[in-house]
Parts: C-alpha cells; structure tokens; sequence
C-alpha cells in the first residue's frame, strides 16, 4: 500500500466534544498519530454522551478512531512534564479547552510558539479568544442562535435546530484545512504557523449568502420547511400515495422542461408570474399550488420517473435508516469494519463506520481502532522513557 500522506506526523490533542477531535481525526485519516490527551478516570466527556454503538457512544466512535488515548492529568507537575515531553517531540498540537484555560496552562499559540517554534499550535475557540465574547462558553447549538441558522431553519411556525452539530462540524473542518495548510507551509517555508479557529466564525462563514441577502436585500430568506427560501420550485411536494418527493429547478432550461414534460403546461414557460427565478420566487403560492395539482395525480415512484425523463433532479426524502441502507454506500464500498473498546477481559465489538469522503488514488484511509480511555497511556510512557515503576506510581497519584 502506498504510504498514507501524513505518515511521519505526531499530532497531540487536548480535545473534548466534537469540533476538535472531528479535525485530529481526519488528520488521523491520512495516517497522522494522533494522541489523545484525556482527564484520568473518564476521558472525554463525549464518551458518555450516549451508549447505543455496542455501549459505546455515537459521538465518539464517530470521532476518534485511530487514535491513542493517553490519559493524563495535565494540571499537576508530573503531568505537565509529560506533556511538555510529547510536545517536544510533536508537529502538531491542537486543544479546544474551555474559556482561558488553555492560557492559564501556558497551552495558547502564543505561549507554544515561543517555547516549540517547529510546532503548529491549533487552537478551536467558541468566539475567538479575543474580543467581547472571547470568555464565553459556546456550545454548537448557542453557536447555530447567535448566527442565525436557527432562524432559518423549521417552518413559518417554528424555528428548529439543525439536525447534526453544525456549528463544530464547520469548525472541525476549518481547523483541519487549517492545519494541513500549515504543515504545507512548514515543509515549504520551514516556517511554523499557528491556526485559530472559532465555533461562531467557522459557522459565519456558512451563512454568508444568507447574511449577503439580508444586508443587502433589507429582508432575511423566510423559513419554509424542506423549500428553498430564495430559489422556485425548490422542494419536497406530496404525491397522491402520500410519499414526499423533493425536486429543484436551477436555470431556465429545466423550468421549460417541467411545464412541457412534467406538467404539461407549456403555457406556463413564458408566463410573467413564472418567466424568471425572482418571479418564480414572488409568486411562489401560486406555482405551489399547480405543482401540488399535479402530485396529486399520481404515486411517488411515478412522479420521480417523470421527473428523471424530463432531466429534472429530484430525491425521495429519506430518513435515516434508509440513508443507511442507501445503494450508493453499498455497491461504493463506503462502509467499513472499525474495531471498538471493550470491558477488560472481553474484545471490543466491531461497527460499520462511513470511508472519509475524499478519495485518494493510491491510498487508503486508516480506519483503526476506537480506543479506550488510557489504552495507550502505558506505551506511550514507555517510549518517552519511563520506568514500570515510575508508571505505577503515576498511576497511584492520579497523574494517569
């Protein structure tokens, strides 16, 4: 097998939650060694989150495969030494640590860079770590309130969070670009350099056409359930067996193509209510209603055949267990066996967990096993030299 892209790099982490171990596991992905530094006597806090992957929690098989998990209490002088120990020694150190505590450590970018100059610190922050809000807690789902998202999402009626954790998703993402980009620049530059990344401006970020539309048009997109607040028709319509079937017109060619194919009403292609996608937009009531006249005529399976003849995009609304079950996944090969921790004594189960999305020719991502808190804690003291005694007595402190 060709050798993975980041094989060679050490990557020690101070995370908890989902935006920063989201990051390092991708790093992991690509064959980094990630080391994962948890609280003695628990771990992450995300392992507890829920038990329904064979005891374990979603979250956090999700987010930590492939690493080693050290356990280490880093506020005490013994631990802080090891710390210090693998940092040395590291490329890459990345911590999402509550309000100031990072700084109070001396485990800011300011502070790391100082003191290890080949070393790329990465910091994931609420709200940044300067400014007004730099001491306030963020949580995903106060992040998706405070950008707006909320608003956005739901219906008329009611507002709704999204589904999935956003708000760290798109952190995560930015603090892995981030740091890849980094590493680029070191081995390019020998420059080492530190990357910030916030929860709210990583989720800003994706909510820059909706906030363009708002400060320019004078009015923000309306909710409108499963439809598309500033594109017609954009949506899910109910078909007469009561299945719903989600359809988008993006140009101009594909609107004529559905009033002469599918609704037959070529009437319609060059009627002012409906001729442009703003006037589309404006009279959005009206078109809905001829669509849901039509719907109506005929059975989900039907209707996405027509669609398809007609070359217009469209989708079932899926729940969940039928994404997992989805052909694409199957017949792509994307599902893949990841080994999970077990009670002592007793092997770890096995799950399917999704191959990353972007493939590499010639490479294949590792998908090794989700560890248990502190499985790694004793090789990893080995290596940095400490004795069997010396691990014990950690260990009888408290310090692992």
């Amino acid at each position: 097998m060709t050798e993975r892209p980041l094989s060679g790099v050490t990557v020690v982490s101070l995370e908890q939650a989902v935006a920063a171990p989201f990051a390092t596991r991708q790093l992991a992905d690509l064959g980094a060694r990630v080391i994962k530094v948890e609280r003695p006597g628990g771990g992450d806090f995300a392992r507890r989150y829920d038990t329904t992957v064979h005891g374990q929690s979603s979250y956090f098989v999700w987010l930590n495969r492939s690493k080693e998990s050290l356990t280490l209490d880093v506020k005490s002088a013994r631990g802080r030494e090891v710390l210090d120990e693998l940092l040395a020694g590291a490329d890459v150190f990345v911590q999402n640590l509550a309000p100031g505590a990072a700084g109070r450590l001396g485990l800011d970018n300011a502070s790391l860079t100082a003191r290890y100059p080949s070393l790329i610190p990465c910091t994931v922050s609420g709200y940044g770590t300067s400014g007004p809000w730099a001491d306030r807690k963020a949580y995903d789902l106060l992040v998706q309130c405070q950008t707006g998202l909320v608003s956005l999402t739901g219906t008329a009626d009611a507002t709704a969070r999204v589904g999935v954790s956003v708000a760290d998703i798109a952190a995560g993402m930015y603090a892995y670009s981030g740091i890849l980009t980094a590493l680029y620049t070191l081995a390019m530059t020998g420059s080492a350099r530190a990357v910030e990344v916030s929860l709210f401006e990583a989720l800003g970020e994706w909510m820059s056409q909706p906030a363009y539309y708002t400060r320019y048009g004078g009015i923000q997109p309306p909710r409108i359930g499963t439809h598309h607040a500033t594109v017609a028709p954009y949506g899910a319509y109910t078909a007469a067996d009561g299945g719903q079937v989600l359809f988008s017109i993006q140009n101009e060619r594909e609107w004529a193509a559905l009033c002469e194919r599918f609704l037959e009403r070529p009437d319609l292609v060059d009627d002012p209510r409906f001729a442009t996608g703003s006037a589309r937009v404006a009279h959005r009531d009206e078109l809905d209603a001829i669509i849901a006249e039509r719907f109506g005529r005929s059975g989900s399976g039907e209707i996405m055949e027509a669609l398809d003849e007609a070359g217009i995009a469209n989708a079932g609304v899926n729940d969940v267990q039928e994404f997992v079950a989805h052909p694409v996944l199957a017949e792509r090969g994307r599902w893949h066996d990841v080994g999970l921790p077990g009670i002592p004594g007793v092997p770890g189960a096995m799950m399917q967990a999704l191959r990353p999305p972007a493939d590499l020719a010639g490479v294949s991502p590792r998908m090794d096993p989700v560890p248990a808190a502190g499985e790694h804690t004793e090789r990893i003291l080995t290596e940095l030299g400490r004795t069997t005694a010396e691990i014990a007595a950690l260990r009888a402190d408290g310090v692992i």
